[in-house]
């Protein structure tokens, strides 16, 4: 039996008799990762299941738009709907740095999304 510390190749534990790429099959991960080189998003799809090129845009949409601004955005958000206030501001704050707010309550703060 190998040590805990010791190398051992990749496949050491998996099975190789009978192995095909149907029971052996990987996932495939999606990476945002901002100028600064810090992983702002990531998506993990099995092997059956497609990627959706439309949510991975939507997503890239999002992060740019909220990166370094106190503001997120809703489920299920698009580009150009409202996005959420960040409770790092009071009301006030945020009325001056994003316009009128929509309060739905105390905690949900909704603002026009800035251009």
């Amino acid at each position: 039996m190998a040590k805990a510390y010791d190398i051992l190749p990749a496949d050491y534990y998996l099975p190789t008799e009978g192995r095909t790429p149907a029971n052996s099959a990987t996932v495939r991960t999606v990476y945002i990762i901002g100028p600064d080189k810090k992983i702002r998003l990531s998506m993990t799809y099995p092997m059956s299941i497609g990627r959706n090129f439309a949510e991975i845009l939507r997503a890239l949409d999002a992060v740019r738009m909220t990166d370094g601004v106190p503001l997120a955005t809703p489920a299920n958000w698009m580009p150009r709907q409202d996005v959420i206030g960040a409770l790092a501001l009071n009301n006030d704050q945020a009325k001056e740095r994003f316009g009128e707010l929509d309060i739905k309550l105390p905690y949900l703060r909704f603002a026009k999304a800035p251009a």
